[in-house]
């Protein structure tokens, strides 16, 4: 049994709303509704899980009252990893695999959401982008976290805030979706801390986990359109260019 999780407790501040960022309009359509249809189309999920805000859990209910989805409440934002630990109780016995996304990266498709559920692993699948450079409309992804590869395989992922020049010079990049072995979660997200730059607890801390475990992490490489985030007026400008088909 396969169990989603969408992250959706941060606010809009950085785009410049009133509104939590699950809900600025993108296009005409809360940003957070894209990635419901294509969790539901895909027949994945029973019952999505997502993880709100006390401060924003009404107004998702309300946006998302058409949809049938579980609701878990993350009271401080301490990071991805307390996200997701947030969303642990509402998961079912019998799951086996937990794909988590991110409500901020509205155009993840049906196809990539499928190839999660049916795609083995002892551990976790990245689905990371690639890019050529950074220039032009590609600038929107310089700060995300770098992908680590040595002799080809993945080692880590390291937040741009705690990456070294050589790293930032890198331009395999993470997405943020992950997918992961119920069981081996469960096991290795209470391992987590935070001991970094953002003295929050990465989620995608359990990447080096599992390379020191000798896990084959796998990937699935996206267009950087498909993986594209919104996390500023001018990121949504982006978001909403893609949508038009005017980039």
């Amino acid at each position: 049994m396969v169990q989603v999780i969408i992250l959706a407790a941060g606010k809009g501040k950085r785009m410049g709303s009133s509104l939590p960022k699950a809900l600025v309009s993108v296009n005409g359509l809360p940003m957070i509704s894209y990635l419901a249809e294509a969790v539901i189309k895909s027949l994945i999920c029973e019952k999505p899980i997502i993880v709100v805000a006390p401060d924003n859990e009404k107004l998702i209910k309300e946006e998302l009252k058409g949809y049938n989805f579980n609701y878990a409440l993350q009271d401080e934002q301490l990071g991805s990893g307390h996200a997701v630990s947030c969303a642990l109780p509402w998961l079912p016995v019998d799951v086996d695999k937990v794909i988590v996304l991110y409500c901020d990266h509205p155009f993840f498709s049906i196809n990539l959401i499928k190839s999660l559920a049916i795609l083995k692993t002892d551990s976790l699948i990245l689905v990371p982008t690639i890019l050529p450079d950074f220039e032009n409309w590609h600038r929107s992804f310089f700060h995300w976290g770098r992908v680590i590869r040595i002799a080809g395989k993945i080692k880590k992922i390291v937040e741009f805030k705690d990456a070294s020049p050589q790293e930032i010079e890198v331009k395999e990049l993470n997405s943020g979706v992950m997918a992961f072995e119920a069981k081996w979660l469960l096991k290795n997200i209470k391992l987590l801390n935070n001991s970094n730059n953002q003295g929050e607890y990465y989620l995608t801390s359990l990447v080096e986990i599992a390379f020191q475990e000798k896990r084959d992490i796998q990937s699935v490489i996206v267009d950087p359109k498909e993986a594209l985030g919104i996390n500023s007026p001018e990121e949504l400008t982006l978001a909403e260019n893609i949508i038009n088909k005017n980039l």
